[in-house]
């Protein structure tokens, strides 16, 4: 089999590229001939020397763009990933190949479309966000920090800016959004691989009737280190990007209420606003993966207050295998992870007073123990590791290549939601509730 994966990024900047290249160097691993295609380098060493072959564009993305102005025909239409994308599919045997695209949305651009349309080859997407559907990609308004309902592409989505940089920027998305719909991107996909029941809830209206479902968890990269000593519990942590959606205010104003301190791993550019309003807070930075990993399992909890429907993060997997309990925000779908009063809390999300409250049950350090031995016990029962991500994934390949069409299709209209409600559970919460 060959496997034609298709990312913005050849390296590692995120849960999205970190996923789409631990894939390729696993499906390389099982034999399979892998083929990667990237806009933005560099490519991560790894690749070239797992034998898989690297096609990087040498472009830059929209978020790195010195000029959106500049940047914009690239972001529109980037005709070169099209071509790129195009003379790839043509060499592959399309009765053995497979298509898996990981994202496209930071400088792919919806010229991938037509390209995906006409493929014989069977095309998989993989939702991290929503960008199939929403023309910012998180059903989310930044400048009111809330979760947006508008019907995207709509007269009242059009109107209203969502934008975090402004109104110009949103009516680009708007643009973009509308070639992606009206140019094939979304019209040959045979499978859509979900993270989350919550994912594949919000997705659901917005795509063909007929949009065929897969749940893959994304792998957890953390060693089982056992559970925690008897020592007392840290501090109350957040590992993340420092912005409205992340809930990073949020979790210093329930940390002010609740007496306890706020420790901020992460960066972002709410970073300055909070150190000057939250003198009591820490503030550490980016740490590398193994500090990030080295701080979760130190903490008393991770704190998780996402506002935005976040899919499957990869924050709160990892702290639970690292033994860690985890307080998480009830609209995004890492409580789906969370087994309310068991591995953690759930709190109201938006709500400081919630939000204190859970930690205010977690500051004692029985409670902390207890929770942080369930959320160990819980994932190593049933870990998310890399082999059962490929083994998943590779299904999904198989049966695409037979043509094969399982019962997991969504129906038209107002049922669709109720369908989706009454798929089994991701694999990833299976167990946990």
């Amino acid at each position: 089999m060959t496997v034609i994966l298709v990312a913005d990024h050849a390296h590692i900047n995120g849960g999205q590229a970190k996923v789409a290249i631990e894939s390729a160097l696993g499906l390389a691993a099982r034999g399979h001939a892998v083929v990667f295609l990237a806009a933005v380098g560099p490519a991560d060493e790894r690749l070239a020397a797992a034998g898989i072959e690297t096609v990087v564009l040498g472009q830059t993305d929209v978020t790195r763009a010195a000029s959106l102005a500049r940047f914009g025909v690239q972001w529109l239409w980037n005709r070169a990933a099209a071509a790129a994308l195009g003379e790839i599919i043509a060499r592959h045997d399309p009765r053995e190949t497979v298509v898996h695209v990981h994202a496209w949305a930071k400088a792919l651009s919806p010229s991938i479309g037509p390209v995906l349309a006409a493929s014989r080859a069977p095309v998989v997407f993989t939702m991290h966000e929503y960008y199939l559907a929403c023309p910012n990609g998180g059903f989310y308004d930044y400048p009111v920090s809330a979760a947006c309902h508008r019907a995207p592409l709509s007269a009242a989505c059009i109107a209203h800016n969502c934008d975090s940089r402004g109104y110009a920027r949103k009516l680009m998305r708007v643009a973009r959004h509308g070639l992606m719909r009206h140019t094939g991107m979304i019209d040959n996909l045979a499978a859509v691989v979900t993270i989350s029941r919550l994912q594949r809830e919000v997705l659901a209206p917005h795509l063909p009737p007929d949009t065929r479902f897969e749940d893959v968890a994304n792998p957890v990269d953390v060693a089982p280190l056992g559970p925690k000593d008897d020592g007392p519990p840290g501090d109350f942590v957040f590992v993340g990007r420092l912005s409205a959606e992340k809930g990073a205010g949020l979790f210093a104003q329930a940390a002010r209420l609740s007496g306890r301190r706020a420790v901020f791993v992460g960066d972002g550019p709410q970073r300055a606003e909070l150190e000057a309003a939250h003198p009591e807070a820490a503030f550490l930075g980016w740490h590398d993966p193994a500090g990030v990993k080295r701080r979760l399992r130190e903490a008393r909890a991770l704190v998780f207050p996402s506002v935005w429907y976040e899919g499957q993060p990869l924050t709160v997997l990892e702290s639970l295998a690292l033994g860690t309990p985890v307080i998480v925000s009830d609209l995004c779908a890492g409580r789906e992870a969370v087994a309310d009063g068991v591995d953690g809390l759930w709190f109201r999300s938006g709500d400081p007073a919630s939000l204190a409250a859970a930690m205010t049950r977690l500051s004692d350090d029985a409670t902390a123990r207890r929770m942080g031995q369930a959320a160990y016990e819980r994932f190593w029962a049933d870990p998310l590791t890399l082999d059962r991500h490929l083994d998943r994934i590779e299904r999904v390949y198989r049966e695409v290549l037979a043509g094969v069409r399982g019962p997991a299709r969504v129906a038209s209209g107002a049922v669709r939601r109720q369908e989706v409600a009454r798929l089994p559970s991701p694999e990833w919460e299976r167990g946990r509730g």
